[in-house]
């Protein structure tokens, strides 16, 4: 298992996740104090609990944006998705390999 250390809201976590998981935990973790610090710099609100749920209603908005039919992915479910960047990691892993089998 692998750590993600994090700080929001002026509180510490430590998150544990795989390693194939910790580049998009760290990226959440990023996103999610990127959300709840430009929030707080607002000073239209107050208390942390307010500033995190204002800040998971905005992520999800975000992401039901990109989900919705006429979003970025709105024809793709996730599935999908994973699998396709799966197909195109093994195109390159291919073409990388042949690449150095020629020289």
């Amino acid at each position: 298992m692998e750590r993600v250390n994090a700080t929001i809201l002026s509180r510490d976590y430590s998150l544990a996740c795989s390693a194939e998981e910790k580049q998009t935990l760290q990226a959440a973790v990023n996103h999610v104090a990127r959300v709840t610090a430009n929030i707080q710099a607002s000073g239209r609100v107050s208390g942390n609990e307010r500033i995190a749920v204002l800040a998971a209603l905005q992520i999800a908005s975000e992401l039901l944006a990109m989900k919705a039919p006429d979003g970025p992915l709105g024809s793709l479910a996730v599935g999908d998705f994973k699998r396709k960047i799966e197909a195109v990691h093994q195109l390159i892993d291919a073409a990388l390999a042949e690449g150095n089998a020629a020289t």
